[in-house]
């Protein structure tokens, strides 16, 4: 039996190395937010002198195909596809995908837009469900819709991917708005990079307490419900700081689903999306993996400016249930391509990406649960044990409230996109808040995603739409 001298010494080792854990994971987001720092303001300074409405004339812009996976998205399903017809770009097409939804999606979008069955032969580049029809818009004959079983979210952008007719293309969720210039703003890095960059992201804003009509973003607002204000913050913080200075290196694992532009040969090089629960990280994972092992000089971006809005889950449920899966989807595109960690001949992503995706990302939530047992413990027993306690808790606040509060910050002195005051105001507050209430929720839920992954549940789960628009 251990004495208590000994269950000290391991209370205190144990203490002594969640610290020095926060600390390094403290310095290394320091480090991210003085790159962030740097890239945005400069990023911004560009967006004002820069004339992007130039892109409008030039022959070499490149066209897009826009491809939208819908399943049970009857409620937003027409203010996306409206915003995406009143878009500024030169040529486009738009492609929806009806992923077998059991409501109206298609009923929807057959009356609204007047569709007729076309014949239309699919050159099966990535196998996928079968199709049942393809539809042509008689208003816009740009817009198509595919109906197919269902087959899930990577299934209908792999047949999306099979119809497109240009060489890039682009992912946007059914129940999303563009800003729209986003994608003159998303696609100039490709453009200007001439084939260099082959994947290209935006950042992804929280649409509820917007005002949306017809599929335009009329005024920006700020909800008042704090569990969707608090959400509003972490993506400031997730695409501001993260993503830029993890694209600075071309470090970057992650293009968000909602929001990407990739390029079509690529992508089909890399075998289209997977079948996995994060299939837009695990895509980025392997379109990196065959720039490596081809010696290719290909970058992959993130553009802070292009935005596009997105509902945002209003209850617990549903945010609990989204959160558990996304680091279902984390572990599992990591586990898919473990051989990476630490390889050199992956360069920057084996040594550098990898290793921060894992340790610090996937890692974090089970080091942040501990400390967070670790101080209600300390607090009940007393003693030297408080020490530890008040300084994990200052970490904790450091590497929580004090970046959420630099990012809205940030997003102040650098984008703006927020015209009241007030919204500063609020959301400055509630990111005081993040490490006393909202973070030790999502900690756990990411926690319960890992558990979740090594018991073999799959699935996205239910997720409940209200949609964004009028």
């Amino acid at each position: 039996m251990w004495n208590n001298e000994v269950w000290q010494s391991v209370i205190q080792g144990i203490g002594w190395i969640v610290i020095v854990y926060m600390s390094a994971v403290v310095g290394f987001y320091l480090f991210m937010l003085l790159i962030s720092l740097f890239k945005v303001r400069k990023q911004y300074q560009l967006d004002n002198n820069e004339p992007y409405e130039d892109l409008l004339e030039v022959s070499y812009t490149r066209p897009l195909s826009i491809l939208v996976p819908a399943y049970n998205e009857s409620l937003g399903i027409s203010a996306s596809v409206r915003s995406l017809l009143s878009i500024k770009y030169p040529q486009y097409e738009i492609i929806v995908i009806n992923d077998g939804s059991s409501d109206n999606t298609l009923d929807k979008l057959v009356e609204e837009y007047e569709l007729v069955k076309i014949n239309r032969v699919i050159k099966k580049a990535i196998q996928t469900k079968e199709v049942k029809a393809i539809y042509q818009s008689k208003i816009y004959d740009y817009l198509y819709v595919i109906d197919k079983e269902n087959g899930g979210k990577s299934d209908a952008l792999n047949i999306g991917i099979n119809l497109a007719h240009y060489p890039y293309f682009c992912s946007i969720d059914g129940d999303s708005v563009l800003e729209r210039d986003a994608f003159l703003k998303v696609m100039k890095p490709i453009i200007d990079s001439d084939g260099e960059v082959i994947a290209s992201g935006g950042s992804i804003r929280i649409a509820n307490g917007s005002r949306i009509e017809n599929g335009s973003l009329v005024s920006i607002g700020l909800s008042t419900k704090p569990i969707v204000i608090m959400q509003v913050i972490e993506y400031l913080r997730a695409f501001l700081m993260g993503r830029v200075g993890l694209s600075h290196h071309n470090l970057l694992l992650i293009v968000s689903g909602a929001f990407g532009v990739f390029s079509k040969k690529w992508v089909i090089d890399a075998g289209g999306y997977s079948h996995t629960v994060g299939e837009d990280m695990e895509l980025v994972v392997r379109l990196h993996r065959l720039v490596k092992e081809k010696k290719a000089n290909k970058k992959i971006v993130y553009i802070p400016d292009p935005v596009c809005w997105t509902e945002a889950p209003e209850e617990i449920t549903y945010l609990k249930r989204q959160r558990n899966r996304w680091h279902r989807g984390l572990f599992e595109s990591l586990w898919t391509h473990k051989s990476l960690l630490f390889n050199p001949k992956y360069g920057s992503i084996g040594m550098v990406s990898m290793p921060y995706f894992v340790f610090i990302e996937f890692l974090g939530p089970v080091i942040e649960l501990i400390a967070y047992i670790y101080m209600l413990v300390s607090f009940i027993v007393g003693g030297i044990y408080i020490e530890f306690a008040y300084l994990l808790f200052l970490l904790l606040v450091l590497y929580g409230s004090f970046y959420s509060m630099t990012a809205v910050l940030l997003e102040e002195w650098s984008l703006r996109r927020f015209p009241k005051v007030s919204h500063i105001i609020k959301l400055f507050f509630f990111s005081m808040t993040e490490s006393l209430w909202y973070r030790p929720m999502t900690v756990l839920w990411r926690c319960q995603g890992i558990v979740d992954f090594l018991r073999k549940k799959r699935g996205w789960g239910d997720m409940q739409r209200k949609g964004v628009s009028q």
